[in-house]
């Protein structure tokens, strides 16, 4: 079954336009990761300090998720960009979800 991971950001009010452009701009191995389905990006309410957004991945089962967090591409990913430096109002905040009912649209 389908799982699906998400870590939210409250970005600074400003500094929206920033967030999304080291996210456009940085390296993925996501794609080449085992179990990888699909990846987005969303934006989400502002409020007078920040403006949520959401890392949204969807991996064919939780344990493939797992592996892609003890992989070595993870820890890249992760490793700090000096460009985000004053773009978060504290830390991300991730969130899991499994699946367990879905409905597609024919075709």
């Amino acid at each position: 079954m389908t799982y699906i991971a998400m870590n939210r950001f409250r970005v600074a009010r400003g500094r929206e336009q920033d967030f999304e452009e080291v996210w456009r701009n940085r390296q993925s191995d996501l794609p080449a990761m085992p179990g990888f389905v699909v990846f987005h990006l969303l934006r989400g309410p502002s409020d007078d300090e920040a403006t949520l957004f959401v890392s949204h991945t969807i991996w064919e089962t939780r344990q493939n998720f797992e592996d892609w967090t003890r992989s070595e591409a993870f820890r890249r990913a992760h490793s700090g960009d000096p460009k985000t430096q004053g773009l978060y109002l504290g830390p991300p905040h991730i969130e899991g979800f499994e699946a367990v009912a879905e409905t597609r649209r024919p075709g």
